[in-house]
């Protein structure tokens, strides 16, 4: 059936599940861990268990804290195991009931969030009583993000743990926002598909054996990679409910949506040595009050609805369906630890043309939006590895995201309302006192893999029309596999009119973690050429470097170790400029005249500073 896409279908076994406790509890009081609420925690599970197994699907069942006090929980989780081969697995999530408030004295539930001390004691308790109840340790875990401290210590203490629910795909400020300010899971800047961390740093994929955490971790449900860039990623997920959430179904609750877009990620295969889809669900989504806005038949009816697509798959042999374990060995068979993970993903939510590319690697992610004519939308610097710790005693509580240089929705990209240019990586094509940005023309793209493992993205044509000349530009992008760098050509394949055209390739750039900017006055700005080296300390003077002959340019950015750079294979005009108070970015840029066809080819390069 070519490459295979492949379904871990998670289900999460909650006593007292956190969207529950208040929903059903109306009236009530606050914590509302109560017997009824616990038994229809157990029989929603079963519901989805058996829609699950109806359609030939096999589960993995998380155990909570709370679970493992319950023998019926347990006993239920055994069958499973027994007559389908569930694999019974444990969560760090559902940590809150009597007996963990009791114990820790905290309304806190994310395990990332505790102390390196609280973190330890939770881990060893949570494993200790699973060990106890079952009679072995699992071969999986998961929360909505493991930091690389927790990750690095269960692989440590519990070597059996093969695989882990490490991350949300852009769950971030975008999210905090859409939820009144009040749901402080900040995990911006990770994989949309599954990967084996770094040991410094979760978000990062290792580089090698040495830099591998020990456990194949996936993402808390499978993302639509451009919805959730642009907007609240809790609303566009292969979970029914957050299709439901997102108010993404018709008059009579059908959801096409989902489907379309289970089919964009088996559609990945096409880039990738395999496609892959995650569902990851509580009870707390289905219960008898509903959620919403939509009663609890509707919820019923989607989850029906999503398994039997599921199931549909499978039985053409077009889905396999593994749990976590299983998965953990099949994605460390072959595995080359350079491989990237690469997405052309377009608009399935408006049915527009538009395109969005993403790519990730050891070195770097990012995104380009072809919307914005291939503009550079997002970029990650993964080649610095950053400890960033988190937890309580740490410099960022809550806040788990990994830094950008480049954000265009909480760093203003080309399309700002006075400062100009915001983070954006892009080009423009100037004939005399005439400029066109290319961020301004709609373009299309295809994506390539080639025999060496590099990836190349080919963008359509271009048409720049000036006043008395026309040219066209077609754009590539090559992804050199295991460097850490890309190569831009710009290439003019068509010049009709008389006098010079110039190509500027540029790079507006600034790090964070969210919309505000931290002091930039440690970078350091520089330019190399026959002029010899050039440099800018930040101090937001406005200050500029010029070199008609540049051998490459760069920004060193110690607060995110990392040394961006751009050059060419020739020399040409280069041009670094600092920023100001009130437009805190700065700017590195590559250009050339041209009177015929011919190209500008530069490169982008990421490195670890230190």
């Amino acid at each position: 059936m070519g490459k295979p896409f492949i379904l871990n279908l998670v289900h999460r076994l909650e006593l007292s599940p956190e969207y529950s406790q208040k929903t059903n509890g109306a009236g009530g009081k606050e914590d509302a861990f109560t017997g009824a609420l616990t038994s229809e925690s157990v029989e929603i599970f079963k519901t989805q268990q058996r829609l699950a197994h109806e359609n030939g699907l096999k589960t993995t069942i998380q155990l909570t804290y709370a679970s493992l006090f319950s023998d019926e929980c347990i006993e239920l989780a055994k069958a499973d195991h027994e007559k389908y081969g569930d694999e019974i697995s444990l969560s760090l999530l559902g940590l809150p009931c009597p007996e963990f408030k009791s114990k820790y004295k905290t309304k806190d539930f994310c395990i990332w969030m505790f102390s390196e001390d609280d973190k330890r004691a939770i881990i060893d308790d949570v494993f200790g009583l699973f060990k106890k109840k079952l009679g072995f340790y699992p071969h999986s875990t998961g929360s909505y993000y493991l930091d690389a401290y927790c990750l690095n210590y269960i692989h440590e203490k519990y070597p059996s743990v093969k695989a882990a629910v490490a991350t949300c795909f852009e769950e971030g400020p975008k999210a905090y926002h859409t939820c009144n300010n009040s749901w402080y899971t900040f995990l911006d800047g990770g994989p949309w598909n599954p990967w084996i961390p770094s040991k410094e740093n979760t978000h990062c994929p290792a580089s090698d054996a040495k830099d591998d955490c020990g456990i194949v971790c996936i993402p808390h449900l499978s993302r639509d990679v451009m919805a959730c860039f642009d907007g609240n990623g809790s609303n566009f997920g292969t979970h029914p409910q957050n299709v439901l959430r997102g108010m993404i179904y018709d008059h009579k609750r059908r959801i096409p949506y989902l489907y379309n877009l289970i089919d964009q990620y088996r559609h990945l295969g096409k880039w990738n040595r395999y496609a892959y889809n995650m569902m990851f669900v509580g009870p707390g989504w289905m219960n008898r009050s509903g959620r919403w806005e939509v009663p609890y038949e509707g919820l019923y009816k989607s989850y029906e609805d999503a398994m039997r697509y599921y199931g549909k798959l499978k039985k053409e042999g077009l889905l396999i369906d593994m749990t976590m374990e299983e998965f953990a060995d099949f994605y460390r068979i072959g595995l080359d630890y350079q491989e990237p993970e690469r997405c052309l993903w377009k608009d399935i939510l408006y049915g527009s043309t538009k395109q969005y590319f993403w790519y990730l690697d050891p070195h770097f992610r990012t995104c380009l939006d072809m919307n914005q004519g291939g503009a550079m939308i997002d970029l990650r610097p993964y080649a610095a590895k950053l400890p960033w710790k988190v937890g309580i005693g740490t410099r960022s509580v809550y806040d788990a995201s990994y830094p950008y240089l480049i954000q265009a929705n909480y760093r203003a990209g080309y399309f700002t309302h006075y400062a100009g240019e915001g983070t954006v990586k892009s080009y423009k094509v100037k004939h005399g006192s005439e400029a066109y940005d290319g961020c301004l023309q709609r373009t299309m793209a295809r994506c390539d893999v080639l025999e060496n493992g590099d990836t190349l993205l080919t963008l359509d044509p271009v048409t720049f029309a000036f006043s008395d000349l026309s040219c066209d530009v077609v754009s590539r992008f090559l992804f050199k596999k295991g460097e850490g760098k890309i190569e831009i050509t710009r290439e003019i394949t068509r010049i009709e009119g008389k006098g010079e055209v110039e190509i500027e390739e540029y790079f507006t750039g600034a790090f964070g973690i969210n919309e505000y900017q931290s002091d930039m006055s440690k970078i350091v700005l520089t330019s190399d050429g026959e002029s010899g080296h050039q440099e800018i300390h930040y101090a937001y003077k406005c200050r500029a470097l010029h070199e008609e002959k540049a051998s490459q340019i760069a920004a060193l950015i110690p607060d995110v170790d990392t040394l961006l750079s751009m050059g060419s294979d020739e020399m040409v005009a280069g041009n670094v400029e600092e920023g100001y108070a009130f437009s805190p970015c700065y700017r590195l840029a590559l250009s050339k005249k041209f009177t015929s066809k011919g190209e500008l080819r530069t490169w982008l390069s990421l490195r670890k500073a230190s």
